[in-house]
């Protein structure tokens, strides 16, 4: 997929001020087609990063079809870096709304004060109509799953998140736990299952946006996805292209990572290919493990992986944040894995363990499951 000339390469810390007048002509469906698009990089949540080719009909089709999910265009708070999809998707409806977001400072950590001044700023539930049309415009955001826990931590983080009409969550599997208490605040969660290949998210609470489809290869469950958000492929990589895209009875699909099942309509992804540990022969997920980790009172956040072990090909490993620094170190393997076994049967139980005070993460918000092997004693990657 070779590049165009006039292709908007987002770059790394790009403002959205300088994104915003080219990004508007890409979207603008007068514009004669073929012609530029936008070219943002993968997570890397994989390995390498790759640079993912977007024409606009492809956001475009994106950004009405979150709209007509959520009940209509808004306002949005950027609280995601630009050159990731997430953050560029929430400038691409900002476009189509006709509407300005309001950014929080993309080089400072992000905190539940600055949140709350930004929509604040916006105008939350009580704003008045920014764009063209009369009344109240919607107040949204688009966060990752790390964002929302500090949010929710803070009083009034908590009340500025309650204050918008949806909150897109993305970017990482949301913890159960965590959507229980968000919505018990009075948080108006929306989960979004996608990729930079697909636009960003495609499928809301398990149902695919208008226009989308979904379904799994019997063979492996991995996730295959269709529909106008699909990327043109990768720049300057047509094998990678041509094996990621594929053509099967006369529609074309986009091959995930990810394996799922879908039941009554409904997505359920079950975690990455590649990041099923199999130990002694059994298929763990490491998805139910980091539940049953969070769900204990002793533990804050979790990620595990799979790491090579010369008995059991590979072994479940837990990176661990406490809940408290004063409780009994959870570095005692025997009293965790008694804690778990309830929820996980034994072959899923944790055998190696380490605890530090946050969960690596890539720059999009994803964990870093790499740097996590990385400390857990696996492989770099």
């Amino acid at each position: 997929m070779p590049a165009h000339p006039e292709d908007l390469v987002v770059p790394a810390g790009a403002r959205w001020q300088d994104l915003a007048p080219r990004l508007r002509r890409i979207l603008d469906p007068a514009v004669a087609r073929p012609g530029p698009a936008v070219v943002v990089a993968t997570s890397g949540s994989s390995g390498r990063p790759k640079r993912v080719r977007l024409a606009g009909s492809a956001l475009r089709a994106s950004g009405e079809a979150t709209a007509t999910v959520l009940g209509g265009h808004g306002r949005w708070v950027l609280a995601l870096p630009t050159h990731h999809v997430a953050g560029l998707q929430v400038l691409a409806r900002s476009v189509l709304a006709g509407t300005v977001p309001v950014a929080l400072d993309a080089e400072a950590p992000f905190t539940a004060d600055a949140f709350a001044r930004a929509v604040r700023d916006a105008g939350g539930r009580a704003g008045e109509g920014v764009g063209a049309g009369v009344g109240r415009v919607p107040l949204y955001a688009s966060l990752v799953p790390t964002q929302l826990h500090r949010l929710l931590a803070a009083p009034g983080g908590r009340a500025a998140a309650a204050r918008l009409d949806a909150v897109l969550l993305g970017g990482a599997a949301a913890d159960p736990g965590l959507l229980a208490t968000a919505r018990a605040a009075g948080v108006r969660v929306v989960t979004t299952y996608g990729m930079s290949e697909t636009a960003g998210g495609c499928v809301y609470d398990g149902r695919p946006l208008p226009g989308v489809l979904v379904r799994t290869d019997p063979v492996d469950d991995r996730v295959l996805l269709a529909g106008p958000v699909l990327a043109d492929g990768y720049v300057d990589d047509p094998r990678l292209t041509a094996s990621s895209f594929v053509v099967q009875e006369g529609r074309r699909w986009f091959v995930t990572g990810d394996r799922g099942r879908v039941r009554d309509g409904r997505l359920e992804v079950l975690g990455r290919v590649d990041d099923l540990v199999v130990t002694g022969g059994h298929k763990v997920e490491p998805r139910d493990v980091e539940n049953a980790l969070r769900a204990l009172p002793d533990v804050r956040d979790a990620a595990v992986v799979g790491v090579p072990d010369a008995e059991w090909g590979q072994v479940v490993a837990a990176l661990l944040v406490p809940a408290d620094r004063t409780l009994t170190p959870l570095t005692d393997l025997a009293r965790l894995r008694e804690a778990l076994s309830p929820a996980l049967p034994r072959h899923a139980l944790p055998r190696r363990v380490a605890v530090r005070d946050g969960i690596p993460l890539l720059p999009s918000g994803k964990p870093d499951r790499l740097r996590v092997a990385r400390l857990l004693g696996g492989p770099a990657g």
